[in-house]
């Protein structure tokens, strides 16, 4: 296998076991790896999304089947966030690219400031 394969392969098993640890955490993860491969901006925040939905799903069926998560815990919230994951949709497609690297850089800081004092 070649050496960016590797790469790809350890990048991507990193962002599964962040996404299975903190949620869908692993798009922190993910979307600077992607642009580390050459993605644009856009194209790794929306990549990153493909990569997070299967990953989250598989995470809630295991922690579903292990008896750790009810199904009903986050029921109230699925509506809200189809409707947040559709404005993010339209969002990503109007934000200039440099926009969304800060806008990014600021939610990663701001959740890493908040994850400290929790």
């Amino acid at each position: 296998m070649k050496q960016d394969t590797l790469k790809k392969c350890g990048g991507g098993f990193l962002v599964g076991a962040v996404n299975g640890l903190f949620g869908a955490g692993g798009g922190i993860v993910a979307v600077p790896m992607l642009r580390k491969f050459g993605v644009s901006d856009k194209s790794a925040h929306a990549s990153s999304v493909a990569l997070i939905f299967p990953l989250s799903v598989v995470s809630f069926l295991l922690y579903l089947f292990d008896g750790r998560v009810a199904f009903s815990d986050g029921l109230p919230y699925l509506l809200p966030g189809v409707g947040g994951a559709v404005l993010g949709t339209v969002l990503l497609s109007k934000i200039p690219a440099k926009w969304l690297h800060r806008v990014f850089g600021c939610f990663i800081i701001f959740a890493g400031v908040r994850m400290m004092f929790k």
